[in-house]
């Protein structure tokens, strides 16, 4: 390849794109589409890629998820695959943790693909007034390689099923994605489902008083809690039956009451502000991610919880919305039929990556040896010693001029940090949610010489530690992790910050029994060591620690699993109503013996709900669903006779068809109103449907105290809804046809006010 001109090199892209017409596999064009994209890096970039990063480009092109470490340099990585399955001409997007590493990936690796003849764009990017319009998008996904975020390929999926015709759609089939920092999208951000939000609920007044009723409860006593559920014992249930006087706590009637609870119940045990949530500007919460400590404006917790949250802090309440559409990571990505991940640590999680998404993890070698030295961790009884200690080695590794990075676990920790670094007078950065947005700017500092930084976790900051002059030979970044983290991964993204590329550099953990993740758990035994009752080795503090680890991991594994089976339920009724909405968008209609049989479906369940029919329930039923007139024939009716009633109300129905039709001039404006009738029905019933579950979700988890198995219990409800759906937009199709006022203008555009 070095001895094309640049002419001939850019050229090959046409010549791959020919020979894959032709029928050549992207797996035989791939070792010169790699060598062309490589001396394409060089010529644009400077930039050559070593053997490992063209290994790691091979495996995310056979759908591996690839452990790079920190520094191997994976945006260059990804330039390969993304440029060979481009070729295809199909959708082939890369998306990674937050929109400031998805314009910057772009921008940097944007030349080297217009060098090679491709278009290249960025689903993230800000602009002033926050809004991108649907033909702006379009042109975003009709690029040959795209690079977005994660939460905006998941909303840009589920606007593309909200659009009201064909031509508003703006996304292509998804064909190949790759995920940078790839356990921080599928393992950590998998637990919430990304939820569009709709038109206005009713306030309800209910938010105050349960959390009143919430902060009179006892521990052990009226609700019990383990990781990160929650639930009500027997004497908890009774105490709500006699606090809000109700017979029955999980009736049906009685279902509003139950949700309030127990979203302020969870609001108080399971969310704590500066780790889970904070307030900015003292009236917004603000949720944190919980991988990387970021901040997610605009983020809000859906089926009221946000607002639970809001009245716990004592805030104006927002308005609740209606949850019209909702997806989770696992399900978006999953759609791909390639999918590719890269990540600095994902080798610890393989069982659950391979049991939920089907894929290997494979190890990359890093280009160099690590020379970076994992000290072990120094275990204390009590917070204080520790705290002390970890300051005291980050202030003896400064006097030396070594670069320090202290990582502890939340917001609170890093400003009690700061504020004894300050009275030692040592100048330092604090990279936590308060500040994020100089974060690239501090991580690129923190290889300096003499500099000290302060950080939440390092998950998905997507910047390398590059070391200052000098600062190799005094022994290259210190990392001193300050309490133990919830997953062995995000302490080793935590160290791998040192010795990047062979770089020196050291890591070491300050532990102690007053940490977090033991403190979540309030166990009894640990007690008795804290309060000096008994004495315990650093090597049994260690085996604790290590245990109760591993406990949160599998409890945090089994929280995914069950988020994952709540919306593979919803999937199954997703998919039938977005292939549904599609078939109508690409100018499906249905016939009109489809819909006599949907209204005489209609007809009959009414008839089966009337004990003893009446006149004046026949004429509103007949006013309600197929006409604005009545007519003497129904009057002379025999409403025992139930036959006689569904053929003559059949009658009404077809009597209308022919009157629409006429009214509209013919077959085809006809078939408009058909189609829009039935699109505006199905999309109504639909969003009744998805916000119904989205309560229902957070409603069955309580369910566990009487001994039922949430999921099982959603699946009913799920079905059992789902048919009142379809009930319900079997009705609307009707009512929609018959009872639409229709009219066409000069032009015969047809414009329609749905009843």
């Amino acid at each position: 390849m070095r001895g094309l001109s640049d002419e001939e090199l850019s050229h090959l892209t046409m010549v791959f794109r020919q020979r894959l017409a032709e029928g050549a596999s992207l797996d035989a064009l791939l070792p010169e589409a790699y060598a062309a994209i490589c001396e394409a890096d060089y010529r644009v970039l400077g930039m050559v890629p070593f053997d490992v990063q063209i290994l790691g480009a091979i495996a995310l092109h056979q759908g591996y998820l690839a452990e790079m470490n920190t520094g191997e340099g994976k945006t260059l990585v990804a330039t390969m695959p993304l440029y060979l399955n481009a070729l295809t001409g199909k959708s082939t997007i890369l998306v990674t943790a937050n929109g400031y590493l998805a314009e910057r990936d772009a921008k940097e690796m944007g030349p080297v693909y217009r060098f090679m003849g491709l278009t290249v764009a960025v689903g993230a990017q800000a602009k002033e007034d926050g809004k991108t319009t649907n033909d702006e998008k379009r042109e975003i996904y009709k690029a040959d390689i795209v690079y977005t975020t994660h939460g905006g390929l998941a909303f840009d999926y589920l606007f593309n099923n909200l659009v009201p015709s064909a031509e508003d759609r703006f996304m292509r089939e998804f064909y190949y994605v790759i995920i940078d920092e790839a356990d921080s999208v599928l393992l950590d951000a998998a637990r919430m489902p990304l939820v569009v939000a709709g038109s206005p609920r009713v306030q309800s007044n209910l938010y105050e008083m349960s959390d009143f009723f919430v902060t009179t409860l006892i521990e052990d006593e009226d609700y019990e809690t383990k990781e990160k559920a929650v639930w009500f014992t027997e004497k908890g249930i009774k105490y709500a039956e006699t606090f809000f006087q109700i017979p029955n706590f999980y009736s049906k009637e009685h279902f509003e009451i139950n949700r309030h609870v127990n979203l302020a119940l969870k609001a108080h045990v399971l969310f704590e502000k500066g780790k889970d949530y904070m307030i900015s500007n003292q009236e917004e919460i603000e949720l944190l991610d919980e991988g990387s400590g970021r901040m997610m404006p605009g983020i809000k917790l859906h089926g009221g919880q946000h607002q639970a949250l809001e009245a716990k802090e004592k805030l104006k309440l927002s308005q609740e919305t209606r949850s019209v559409a909702s997806i989770t990571y696992q399900r978006l990505f999953l759609m791909f039929p390639k999918m590719a991940g890269m990540s600095g640590t994902m080798a610890d999680a393989w069982e659950e990556l391979l049991d939920v998404y089907k894929k290997k993890v494979l190890v990359v070698p890093p280009n160099k040896p690590i020379q970076r030295k994992d000290l072990k961790d120094i275990c204390f009884v009590h917070g204080a010693d520790q705290f002390a200690a970890a300051i005291d080695e980050a202030v003896a590794i400064h006097n030396t001029g070594r670069p320090v990075l202290i990582v502890v676990t939340t917001i609170a920790e890093t400003e009690l940090v700061s504020r004894v670094l300050m009275e030692e007078k040592i100048p330092h950065s604090v990279l936590n949610a308060n500040n994020a947005f100089w974060e690239a700017e501090m991580i690129r500092e923190a290889g300096q010489r003499n500099a000290v930084t302060i950080s939440t976790s390092m998950a998905g900051r997507g910047t390398d530690i590059r070391l200052g002059e000098g600062v190799k030979e005094l022994g290259g970044l210190a990392v001193i992790g300050i309490g133990r983290m919830s997953s062995i991964r995000q302490e080793r993204q935590a160290r791998g910050r040192a010795g990047r590329q062979g770089d020196p550099g050291s890591s070491q953990f300050y532990i102690s029994l007053e940490d977090k993740i033991v403190a979540d758990k309030k166990l009894k035994k640990i007690q008795k060591y804290i309060d000096g009752k008994r004495r315990i080795s650093s090597r049994r503090i260690k085996r604790l620690m290590d245990k109760i680890q591993a406990l949160g991991e599998e409890q945090a594994v089994l929280g995914r699993k069950q988020a994952a089976s709540y919306d593979e339920i919803l999937q199954y009724q997703r998919d039938l109503m977005y292939a549904a909405r599609n078939q109508l968008l690409d100018g499906g209609v249905l016939p009109t013996g489809t819909i006599m049989q949907i209204a005489r479906d209609n007809i009959r369940h009414f008839l089966r709900q009337q004990k003893r029919l009446d006149i004046h329930q026949l004429n509103r039923y007949i006013l309600d669903n197929f006409s604005y007139r009545l007519d003497r024939e129904g009057e002379e009716l025999s409403l025992e006779d139930s036959r006689g009633v569904e053929c003559y109300l059949l009658s009404r129905v077809m009597n209308g068809l022919e009157e629409q039709k006429k009214k509209l001039g013919g077959k085809g404006q006809m078939n408009e109103l058909i189609r829009a009738a039935t699109l505006n029905a199905i999309d109504n019933a639909w969003v009744e449907q998805v916000d119904y579950l989205q309560q229902m979700q957070f409603a069955v988890t309580g369910r566990t105290s009487a001994q039922r198995n949430p999921i099982f219990e959603f699946q009913k409800e799920a079905l059992n809804s789902f048919r009142e759906m379809e009930r319900r937009a079997k009705r609307d199709i009707v009512r929609n046809i018959l009872l639409s006022d229709v009219y066409t203008d000069e032009k015969g555009k047809l414009y329609i006010v749905f009843p």
